[in-house]
């Protein structure tokens, strides 16, 4: 067995880990290591993190604010030696790039032209189940952090608490995890034990959702079409939808309900 073909599919710091293993097998079977090949990379898979072709950590960062954008990379590139980052400013682009090249993390915004983080993720969990997506987000957790975990996101953040949070975030997500902060933890338990105390807005779809806050927020319905690249017919249907749900009977009454809730 050529021990340094093994190692070139390794990271450079677990190549001492990958040493011992092989040594280990040495000691134990000094005459039938040629025949131990199946069992070694078992064991090998079982001790170390998965392989990976290169040392470089690809990210790529979408967000349509330059700013965040460039604060985001300056602290991955401050945090992991060799790291190679890519960024977008819109839902269209990032969908485009993350399907053309490979990635081991995208971090987005939730809020973005052309298509929204939500979108995006249903799209790339079809696409590309396998990339996970970090949500950075100015909106509070309680608004939107489980309906990002439901969609198939590996986490949620917000943007005040990226400083703290990003690296160990995404240092979770890197090892097959999900970051999941305690607040939204503690709203999830909350949720399986008691699910007939949902909000009148957490009955609504994602989409019903979002033409919530664009009402609320004083956007008529041809405003939210162009917004949302959809029809101004679509939008009554789904404006009908969230009054007939949430048992109200004009915009009036949803900005209310929707300043009462803190969701704008």
């Amino acid at each position: 067995m050529d021990l340094r073909k093994l190692t070139t599919f390794t990271k450079k710091s677990e190549t001492r880990q990958f040493q011992f293993v092989i040594n280990y097998f040495y000691l134990i079977f000094p005459s039938k290591l040629h025949f131990s090949k199946c069992f070694i990379f078992t064991v090998i898979n079982l001790t170390l993190k998965p392989l990976t072709m290169s040392d470089t950590i690809r990210i790529l960062i979408a967000d349509d604010h330059a700013i965040v954008r460039r604060g985001l990379k300056d602290i991955l590139e401050q945090e992991f030696a060799d790291v190679y980052i890519a960024e977008v400013n819109n839902g269209k682009d990032l969908i485009k790039l993350a399907k053309a090249e490979e990635w081991n993390i995208v971090i987005s915004d939730l809020t973005m032209p052309e298509r929204n983080g939500l979108e995006v993720i249903k799209i790339l969990k079809d696409e590309k189940p396998e990339l996970p997506v970090l949500i950075l987000s100015m909106h509070p957790e309680d608004q939107y952090a489980l309906r990002v975990l439901r969609a198939g996101a590996a986490g949620y953040l917000t943007k005040e608490s990226a400083g703290d949070e990003l690296i160990k975030a995404v240092r979770y997500i890197l090892m097959g995890r999900k970051y999941i902060t305690p607040s939204v933890a503690e709203k999830m338990a909350s949720q399986l034990t008691n699910d007939t105390s949902k909000q009148l807005h957490e009955l609504l779809s994602d989409r019903e959702f979002n033409v919530l806050k664009l009402i609320a927020s004083g956007k008529t319905v041809s405003e939210i079409a162009d917004l949302l690249n959809l029809s101004v017919g679509t939008i009554s249907t789904y404006r009908s939808r969230i009054l007939d749900k949430m048992q109200l009977r004009t915009n009036a009454e949803l900005t209310h309900y929707a300043i009462q809730q803190a969701l704008v």
